[in-house]
């Protein structure tokens, strides 16, 4: 049984204060995190952890995590203004190009964030730089199926991301003759496993070809990028990944194939989102409406708009009923929100204690990929987001949206509509 980080009575006394929907972080349980994590890779000095601003952008979560020591992952020119004004610079910050505009990679170079490149025509961006970059990351994608122990994890031939094997040794050679003098590389070749055979596996693969192009160009590589890809347990029967295990697991690829070949100073970094935050956020919803047709239905004030993964990937949340954890889960539900839209489900057929209107819902491990995949469809409106701090008490670091929020991009002044 998955079990909250908030008591019934705590959630009672938040919810007086913020109105349901909202996600909740818990401060005490990411700090505690991202310090095992830095414990796992102690082994290796330059160990760094860009936190994947995606999964979560919220100024004082990462703040929270730069104190922690971690820097982050962008991906687009608003997170990176978004990391330049909270105070991120130089290469706490890590830039990854994905069919990027140039005004981001102008931006991320003055900031003087580590470009991760993704493909040969972003050299094309190079004469429009103020200067060379000293330091340059490539994405890598080695095609065909990316296997652990024979089982095939993805399939990095159909991902959009990254440079083929050959066209690797055609950037570090032009990236030379520009000047460039450090090199990382970077891959990203499984999304949210649980297996602690995942980082070291891709390890053993990414040191190898660190070594091979080391050799082949003379480039001297100073780091190596694991991405993300490290998941956690969403259903309760799962079971979670050891981070120490992948930590030492790491290490002994790095051991095997960089100590012999001289390359014993590379620093390992990661970009971990899921890992990071997911377990340490819930949705708060209320349960606002009952319908009974052919199924039983728990109309929540929340929706797809606040948690978009359920309805875009069949993703499992488990779901506890605050003061209700220890009774028995005797009712079946479709727990479900407002949307005009049939997929707009948390929950079909979900084994729950029964639950009267006015419960507090709880839906688990909205940490990462929660608020930030929100979206304003039928008109919804964003949650709030609230921190639960270390020390017990609460503080608002979103607001919700309100109507006028809805209405400012749009040329029509609220309250302008026709009566007859």
């Amino acid at each position: 049984m998955k079990k909250s980080f908030v008591t019934a009575e705590q959630l009672r006394a938040i919810v007086a204060k913020h109105p349901t929907p909202f996600h909740l972080y818990d401060e005490a349980g990411i700090r505690a995190n991202a310090r095992r994590l830095h414990q796992a890779f102690a082994w290796n000095p330059g160990f760094k952890e860009y936190f994947a601003v995606k999964a979560t952008p919220n100024p004082t979560i990462l703040r929270i995590l730069q104190e922690e020591g971690c820097g982050v992952d962008c991906a687009t020119l608003t997170e990176l203004m978004l990391v330049d004004a909270i105070g991120f610079e130089g290469e706490e910050i890590m830039f990854s190009a994905n069919m990027t505009p140039l005004e981001d990679f102008l931006l991320a170079h003055k900031l003087g964030a580590i470009i991760n490149l993704d493909d040969l025509t972003d050299l094309d961006y190079f004469p429009h730089l103020s200067s060379i970059p000293k330091k340059v990351c490539l994405r890598y994608n080695p095609g065909g199926n990316f296997t652990i122990s024979n089982e095939i994890m993805d399939t990095p031939g159909e991902a959009k991301y990254g440079l083929t094997r050959p066209q690797l040794v055609v950037a570090v050679r032009q990236l030379l003759d520009l000047g460039v003098e450090e090199f990382g590389l970077h891959a990203f070749l499984a999304s949210n496993t649980t297996t602690n055979e995942y980082y070291p596996t891709l390890a053993k693969l990414l040191f190898t070809v660190v070594r091979e192009l080391h050799e082949e160009t003379g480039a001297r590589f100073t780091f190596v990028n694991l991405s993300g890809g490290i998941g956690v347990p969403y259903h309760p029967s799962q079971e979670p990944a050891d981070i120490f295990t992948i930590g030492a697991g790491v290490e002994a690829a790095f051991n095997e194939v960089l100590v012999p070949a001289g390359l014993g100073d590379l620093a390992i970094v990661t970009e971990l989102g899921r890992f990071m935050l997911a377990p340490y956020g819930h949705l708060i919803a209320t349960a606002i409406r009952r319908k009974d047709i052919y199924k039983q239905y728990i109309g929540l004030d929340a929706s797809a708009a606040n948690l978009m993964r359920p309805a875009m990937y069949g993703a499992y949340h488990h779901i506890t009923v605050a003061g209700k954890e220890e009774q028995p889960l005797d009712h079946i539900y479709d727990v479900v929100g407002g949307l005009c839209e049939n997929n707009d489900k948390f929950a079909i057929n979900r084994p729950l204690p029964e639950i009267e209107l006015g419960d507090l819902v709880v839906i688990h491990d909205t940490g990462a990929h929660g608020f930030s995949m929100g979206y304003n469809y039928n008109g919804k409106l964003r949650s709030a987001e609230v921190l639960l701090k270390a020390d017990g008490t609460t503080e608002l670091i979103r607001r919700a949206e309100t109507p006028a929020d809805y209405f400012a991009t749009l040329n029509l002044p609220v309250g302008s509509a026709r009566r007859s």
